[in-house]
């Protein structure tokens, strides 16, 4: 799957915005998607680092529409928390030169609000 494919949308609400001072970003999947998949897919599109994922499915609410009943289908949903102080990461190669690794994280998703 592409990572467009697995990240639909953000989920705005209350509780999760109160996750972002801490670096949690909720998002809807796609329900095939694993939690690794999740994890490459926000890393790709927000160019960020993630520490953890949490998944839940959801239940569709029943609706009515006067005598008819019906069902919202099931959804996923993840809780992706990201690194919020990336750091430099250094390793040593053959023959003991440390060596620094180049890639940039950033520290929140600005886009995740539509700033």
């Amino acid at each position: 799957m592409k990572p467009e494919e697995i990240i639909i949308k953000p989920i705005i609400t209350e509780k999760s915005n109160q996750g972002l001072e801490e670096g949690k970003y909720t998002f809807r999947v796609a329900k095939k998607a694993t939690k690794v998949q999740i994890a490459k897919a926000v890393e790709t599109i927000f160019n960020v680092k993630v520490l953890n994922v949490n998944t839940m499915m959801c239940k569709g609410k029943e609706k009515r529409v006067g005598a008819n009943t019906g069902r919202r289908p099931d959804w996923k949903k993840a809780i992706v928390t990201i690194d919020t102080n990336p750091a430099e990461v250094t390793y040593l190669s053959k023959g003991g030169k440390e060596v620094k690794l180049d890639k940039k994280y950033k520290d929140s998703i600005d886009e995740f609000m539509g700033a």
